[in-house]
């Protein structure tokens, strides 16, 4: 049995300034994603830097608004009906990847009729992009101590203060934090080196991180807010699949081959 190690939230507290652990972990994931982005303009010309800095405006809109909106609606709910400010107190905690993925999905759309690509041109170019984000994003939830696993008697389960009731769980954070961040990085990265059919590299990634969702989904504590749907089905499982389906769609779909994404 492990002890949670009781990070402090806050960077340090300097008057009303109080940088948290969770907020650096964004912006380092945001830099990962320009980085990534500007090296892959080494092996597709149609895309230049200036493109990458305009897209990551687009992508940070999207995961930040996509990802609140989606929050409310799949999990909170019940906190908009007691307080109509609830979606506005974004301090308070509380993002959804999948609602990040709905707003992304549609900025990336605007961004694609701006600079004359399509969807899936960018979509493609984005894909390999997102997972150190994601890995970056569980650590945040790991050095806040929240969305912690179900109980275990494994020899790495974790007593999470938060609970309050002592149990050993499984880190699921750290799970996730593998699974969608190094191994769909490392999957999804090598993938696009080669030149793919539209849209099979976002493909790819949707079929990937529904599956490592759903399957950490079973050894992560259900929202309490929403609990479990039908079952031992979750939330997040239940918006896992349609993921999952429509990925292998794009990946088995026949469709023009396009230049290495």
């Amino acid at each position: 049995m492990l002890q949670f190690p009781n990070f402090n939230p806050y960077i340090f507290k300097l008057g009303p300034i109080h940088p948290t652990w969770y907020g650096l972990m964004y912006v380092i994931g945001f830099g990962c994603a320009y980085l990534l982005g500007v090296r892959r303009t080494k092996s597709n010309p149609a895309w230049t830097k200036e493109d990458v800095s305009d897209l990551m405006t687009y992508l940070m809109l999207g995961v930040v608004l996509g990802g609140r909106i989606g929050y409310v609606l799949f999990y909170g709910m019940g906190y908009w009906a007691r307080d109509w400010f609830y979606p506005l107190k974004i301090w308070e905690g509380g993002m959804s990847f999948h609602g990040g993925l709905l707003g992304v999905t549609f900025l990336l759309w605007l961004f694609g009729r701006k600079k004359g690509k399509t969807f899936w041109q960018v979509a493609d170019y984005v894909a390999p992009m997102i997972p150190p984000g994601l890995f970056f994003g569980r650590i945040g939830n790991f050095i806040n101590g929240e969305l912690w696993g179900r109980p275990t008697d494994l020899p790495w389960g974790m007593v999470f203060p938060g609970t309050g009731d002592g149990i050993p769980r499984h880190p699921s954070q750290l799970y996730e934090a593998g699974l969608e961040g190094i191994v769909l990085f490392i999957a999804v990265w090598f993938y696009s080196a080669k030149p793919r059919r539209s849209g099979q590299v976002a493909g790819l990634f949707l079929v990937l991180y529904g599956i490592f969702r759903s399957l950490v989904e079973m050894v992560r504590q259900p929202d309490g807010q929403v609990n479990f749907l039908i079952g031992e089905i979750t939330m997040g499982q239940a918006l896992s699949l349609p993921m999952i389906v429509f990925g292998l769609w794009l990946m088995l779909r026949r469709g023009p081959r396009a230049s290495v994404s």
